[in-house]
């Protein structure tokens, strides 16, 4: 399950489910950013304002993740996102219950 949260949703979300995976993705730049919200011309600049003084205040709690993506690029960022998804359906803790019955039939052909 992916979420779309804020600063304070992701850090009540894990403290809710600890083992939940947090990832901050970051604009490379708050000019970068204030071209992106401009470009997509549906905000008015107080709006643009607001969203950028929120992130500015988001973006101190960038060490509270497990992971940050910078965003230069679209389809880099989104094939980060993916191989990090990939990695942590993987992660040992996570497939602990299918390592085992493997381990068991490297045991039992003593």
């Amino acid at each position: 399950m992916v979420l779309d949260i804020d600063v304070q949703g992701a850090a009540q979300l894990k403290s809710k489910l600890p083992e939940a995976v947090t990832i901050f993705v970051l604009a490379p730049s708050r000019q970068i950013l204030e071209q992106r919200l401009r470009a997509r011309s549906e905000d008015a600049d107080v709006v643009i304002k607001r969203r950028l003084d929120e992130a500015a205040q988001e973006i101190r709690n960038y060490c509270a993740y497990d992971y940050v993506v910078i965003n230069n690029d679209l389809n880099e960022s989104a094939e980060t996102l993916a191989a990090i998804v990939r990695a942590e359906r993987v992660r040992r803790s996570r497939i602990e219950d299918r390592i085992r019955p493997i381990l068991a039939t490297f045991q039992n052909n003593s």
